[in-house]
C-alpha cells in the first residue's frame, strides 16, 4: 500500500480548469495614476454614498453612473461594511431581482484580451496569463478604459500566497501549506516563461517593468474576483459585480446570469446580471454564494478568508495504486474500469460520513495474500461489488491500521494541539491572517480526528463483521441459521 494523505497537486488550481464563482473583500485602494482629464463630479450623485468611502471608490462610482453603468434606477450602491467595502440596498429589494447589469464592453476577459494591442502575442497563452498581462498593462495606462476600476482594485488580499515566511509558520504541517507553497512555484514558473517568450521579446508592447510581484498581485486578483458559470465565460472580471460580498446565509450559486439588454443609448448588447438570493431592506448589504465546494483551506487560499463555521473544515486523503504492487495492472484495471485511477482523491469534511467509494478503493489497493484470487478476471465484472463489503479480517485490519498510522503521522506535524487552537480561538484578540491559521489547522486536526475514530470503531468490530468467505457459504447453503457450517455426508 502506498502513498496516504499526501497533498492534492497543483492541477486541481482553478485555472487549469472552469472557474467557479470568486471574489475578494475590497479593503485596500491603490491611487497610482490619474487621468489627464479627470471626471466631472456632481455634487448630487456624490452625496449618495457615504463620505466615508475612499475617493478612489467614489471616482469610480461616477464613472459608472457616467457611462451609464449606474442609473437612477440601480438599487445598490457602495457602502462601508464590516469586510471593508461592499454593496448595499438603496431601498427594499424582493429575493430574485435584479440589482445591477454590466455591459459586454466593461467585461474583463480573454475576449477583451484577444481585441486589444496584446491580442496576436497572447493568442497562444494560457487564458489566465493572458488576462494577468492585460491587467498589469491597463494598470500601467493612463488613458486605460478600465482606469477607474484598476484604481480600486486592492494591492493584495489576504490570500495565503501573500503571507510571509512567519505568517506561513503559523499553518506548519496542514494541506494548505504545501498546497500555498506548490501555487507560488507554479506562477512563479510560469512568469519566467512569459517574462522570457512574451515581455521581453515585445519591449513595445511592455514599455515597464513586470516583476514577480506584480504578476503576483494580477493572479491573486484574477483568483478572488473572477466571476464564471456564465455562457462561454469561464475567466471574467466584472467591475462593479466583483464589490458584492460572499456569506454564508446563501445557499445558492444561480445569482450571476448572461442577458440580452439596452447597453447604452440606442444600444443592445450582452450584460452580465447580478440577482439578489436574498430578500433585503434598505441600508442591508446585498450578499452572494462564492462557492458551496470549496473547503476552509480553498477559501483562504483563494479569498483570504475562511468561515467561522466548521461546516466547511476538511482534509483531503490521497490514496494511490503502487507501481510496485504485485498485482499493479489488475488493480489499475479494476480502478479504472469504476472510474477512478492510479492515485484517487477523497475530500472528507467534519461531521460527514465517508465518501462512498473510498472504503472499496481501500479495500483494492490493500488486496493480497489468499484474498488476490478476487482480481482474476473471472471476478473482474464483479469484483467491485465485492469490495463493497469487508473481504477478510487480515484485509479489514490492514486498512484499519494504514489509516490510523496515517492519521498519527499527520497530527504529529502539526506544531499546536486541538486544545490549544481552541483556547487560542476562545481568547480571541488574532489578527486576520492569524485566525485564519488557526482556524485552518483546527480544522483539518478535527478531520482527522474523526477520520481516525471512525476506523479505530471500524478495528473493535473487526469480530463482529462478515467476510467473503462467509458470504460464499451462505449463497452456497453451507451455512446454517445460527452461522454453523452445515457438512453433507454421502448416503
Amino acid at each position: 500500500m502506498a502513498s496516504v494523505f499526501s497533498v492534492h497537486p497543483l492541477p486541481s488550481s482553478s485555472f487549469l480548469c472552469p472557474l467557479k464563482t470568486t471574489k475578494s473583500r475590497t479593503k485596500q485602494y491603490q491611487t497610482c495614476y490619474t487621468y489627464q482629464k479627470p471626471i466631472l463630479i456632481n455634487s448630487l450623485q456624490l452625496k449618495q454614498l457615504d463620505p466615508k468611502i475612499p475617493e478612489p471608490v467614489q471616482t469610480f462610482w461616477q464613472w459608472l453612473c457616467k457611462e451609464g453603468v449606474v442609473t437612477a434606477k440601480t438599487p445598490v450602491k457602495p457602502g462601508i461594511v464590516p469586510e471593508g467595502l461592499g454593496l448595499v440596498a438603496n431601498r427594499d429589494i424582493a429575493k430574485g431581482e435584479t440589482v445591477l447589469e454590466v455591459p459586454r464592453r466593461f467585461w474583463i476577459n480573454p475576449d477583451a484580451v484577444a481585441e486589444s494591442e496584446i491580442g496576436n502575442v497572447c493568442s497562444g497563452l494560457k487564458p489566465w496569463i493572458s488576462v494577468a498581462l492585460f491587467l498589469l498593462r491597463e494598470k500601467w495606462r493612463d488613458d486605460s478604459k478600465w482606469k477607474y476600476y484598476m484604481d480600486v482594485l486592492p494591492k493584495s488580499t489576504d490570500s495565503t500566497i501573500y503571507w510571509s515566511e512567519e505568517e506561513l509558520s503559523e499553518i506548519q504541517g496542514t494541506q494548505l501549506l504545501s498546497t500555498t507553497l506548490s501555487v507560488k512555484d507554479y506562477v512563479q514558473n510560469e512568469f519566467q516563461k512569459v517574462e522570457e517568450e512574451v515581455i521581453l521579446r515585445n519591449k513595445q508592447l511592455f514599455p515597464f517593468p513586470i516583476t514577480l510581484d506584480d504578476f503576483f498581485w494580477a493572479f491573486g486578483i484574477l483568483r478572488s474576483r473572477a466571476f464564471s458559470r456564465l455562457r462561454n465565460q469561464n475567466l471574467i472580471l466584472v467591475p462593479f459585480a466583483d464589490l458584492t460580498n460572499h456569506n454564508a446565509r446563501v445557499t445558492t450559486e444561480d445569482h450571476a446570469h448572461e442577458v440580452r439588454g439596452p447597453a447604452g443609448l440606442f444600444s443592445w448588447d450582452l450584460l452580465f446580471s447580478l440577482r439578489s438570493p436574498l430578500k433585503l431592506k434598505a441600508g442591508d448589504q446585498l450578499f452572494i454564494q462564492y462557492d458551496l465546494n470549496k473547503s476552509n483551506a480553498d477559501m483562504a487560499l483563494d479569498y483570504g478568508f475562511i468561515e467561522p463555521s466548521s461546516a466547511r473544515d476538511a482534509f483531503t486523503l490521497t490514496l494511490e495504486i503502487s507501481e510496485s504492487d504485485e498485482f499493479y495492472g489488475d488493480k489499475l484495471d479494476i480502478a479504472e474500469t469504476n472510474g477512478i485511477g492510479e492515485t484517487a482523491y477523497f475530500d472528507i469534511k467534519i461531521g460527514q460520513s465517508l465518501p462512498p467509494t473510498m472504503i472499496p478503493y481501500l479495500r483494492l489497493v490493500a488486496l493480497g495474500g489468499t484474498d488476490a484470487f478476487l482480481l482474476e478476471s473471472i471476478f473482474r465484472n464483479s469484483v467491485w461489488g465485492h469490495l463493497g463489503l469487508p473481504v477478510s479480517r487480515a484485509n479489514e485490519e490492514l486498512i484499519c491500521k494504514v489509516v490510523r498510522d496515517a492519521c498519527k503521522s499527520a497530527l504529529s506535524g502539526y506544531h499546536t494541539t486541538i486544545e490549544e487552537d481552541e483556547k487560542l480561538m476562545e481568547e480571541g484578540n488574532l489578527s486576520t491572517r492569524l485566525q485564519i491559521a488557526v482556524g485552518i489547522r483546527l480544522g483539518e486536526k478535527k478531520v482527522l480526528k474523526q477520520i481516525d475514530d471512525i476506523f479505530r470503531e471500524r478495528e473493535l468490530e473487526l469480530d463482529e463483521l462478515e467476510y467473503y468467505g462467509e458470504r460464499r457459504l451462505k449463497d452456497l447453503g453451507l451455512v446454517g441459521e445460527q452461522g454453523d457450517i452445515i457438512f453433507w455426508e454421502p448416503k
